[in-house]
C-alpha cells in the first residue's frame, strides 16, 4: 500500500487454509472482527457483511484504523479477493474512446454511444491473486482488459447522476479476461455471445485490497496498467472513459436495483490483446495496477 495514500483499507486473505477478512493499514493486515469489535461494531467476520450498513461500517473502520492491537496482526500466506462473494457483477462495455478506437471506430462521439452491460457469475467468476486464472475451455484467443471496480454500498434504484456517487463505497482493481473466439457468433442473427466469452470461471480477478471511495477522490482522473509477462500493454487514464462512473450506476440503476456488495467493472483504456491477434497462453503473468489502489498480480493456469 502506498505510504499516506489511504488511512485503511480492506482485504481478505488465506490462513491456514482459511479466509480471514482484514483491516489494512500502517502497512499491515489486522483480523477484521476484533479490530472492529474494539472500535464498537462487533460480530464483522466478512468484507460482504460491511455493505449492509455501510455508513456505520465506515465510521468503526476510521476508529478501528487509530486503535489496532499488535496481537491482531497477520502474515498471510496470500490474498484472496477482497470482496469473496459480490452480489451482482455489472460490467460496462466498450467505455473507453481509445479501446473504441483499437477496435475499428476512431473519431467515436459520446452522444453516438450508447451504454451497455454484461454480467459475470460472482460466486464463479472471482478470483484473488496468485496462480488463479484458469484458461477458458476450448479458448485459443484469451485476452486481458484492466477495469477499475466500483463497489457499491448502498442500495440503487432508478437514482441520477448527481446522486449516483453517493451509493459507491469503495474500489477495486479487477481484470476483464475474455474468451474473444467464444465472444464472436458471426453465422447467427446476434453476431455476438457475451455468456461464452465473458462469464468463464475464474475470470474476474479482483485485489488487491478494496479502498474506500474517500481515498479516491476523483475516480474519472486515475492511471490503469496493466503488463503480461513484464512487457506493459495498456497505460490509460480513467479520464478517457466514454460513461462516467456516476451514468453508469444511473443508468444500471433504471434497469435493475444495485444492491450493497454488487460490483461495477467500468471498462478498459487501449492496449488488449485482440486488435494485435496477441493473446495468452498458459503460465502467462498477468498485473494490473491502478493509482491510489494497488497491484494486482495473476498466473494463467491450464482449462479445468
Amino acid at each position: 500500500m502506498p505510504a499516506g495514500a489511504m488511512e485503511w483499507a480492506l482485504a481478505t486473505v488465506e490462513v491456514g487454509g482459511a479466509a480471514v477478512a482484514c483491516i489494512e493499514a500502517r502497512g499491515a493486515l489486522y483480523r477484521l472482527e476484533p479490530s472492529l469489535a474494539r472500535a464498537g461494531l462487533a460480530g464483522q467476520t466478512s468484507i460482504a457483511g460491511l455493505f449492509a450498513d455501510w455508513g456505520r461500517a465506515e465510521a468503526a473502520l476510521g476508529r478501528a484504523a487509530g486503535m489496532l492491537d499488535e496481537t491482531d496482526r497477520l502474515e498471510p500466506s496470500r490474498r484472496l479477493a477482497p470482496l469473496l462473494y459480490p452480489g451482482k457483477i455489472l460490467c460496462a462495455g466498450a467505455n473507453y474512446f481509445d479501446h473504441l478506437a483499437e477496435m475499428g471506430m476512431p473519431g467515436a462521439k459520446k452522444e453516438e454511444q450508447r451504454l451497455f452491460f454484461f454480467m459475470k457469475p460472482p460466486r464463479n467468476a472471482i478470483v484473488g491473486e496468485g496462480a488463479t486464472v484458469h484458461m477458458p475451455i476450448g479458448t485459443e484467443k484469451f485476452d486481458w482488459e484492466i477495469e477499475l471496480a466500483a463497489v457499491i454500498g448502498k442500495t440503487a434504484r432508478n437514482v441520477s447522476v448527481d446522486q449516483a456517487m453517493q451509493h459507491v463505497a469503495g474500489y477495486t482493481v479487477a481484470i476483464d479476461f475474455s474468451a474473444r473466439d467464444h465472444n464472436r457468433a458471426p453465422e447467427t442473427f446476434y453476431k455476438l455471445d457475451w455468456v461464452a466469452g465473458k462469464a468463464n470461471d475464474t475470470c474476474c480477478p479482483i485485489g488487491p485490497r478494496i479502498v474506500p471511495a474517500s481515498a479516491i477522490p476523483d475516480p474519472q482522473n486515475i492511471g490503469l496498467k496493466l503488463s503480461v509477462n513484464g512487457e506493459t500493454k495498456q497505460d490509460g487514464r480513467s479520464t478517457d472513459m466514454i460513461f462516467s462512473l456516476a451514468e453508469q450506476i444511473a443508468t444500471a440503476s433504471r434497469i435493475m436495483t444495485l444492491d450493497p456488495g454488487d460490483l461495477i467493472l467500468t471498462g478498459t483504456p487501449a492496449g488488449v490483446g485482440v486488435p494485435k491477434g496477441t493473446f495468452l497462453a498458459v503460465g502467462d503473468s498477468v498485473e494490473a495496477a491502478i493509482e491510489g489502489i494497488g497491484t494486482l498480480s495473476v498466473e494463467i493456469r491450464e482449462p479445468r
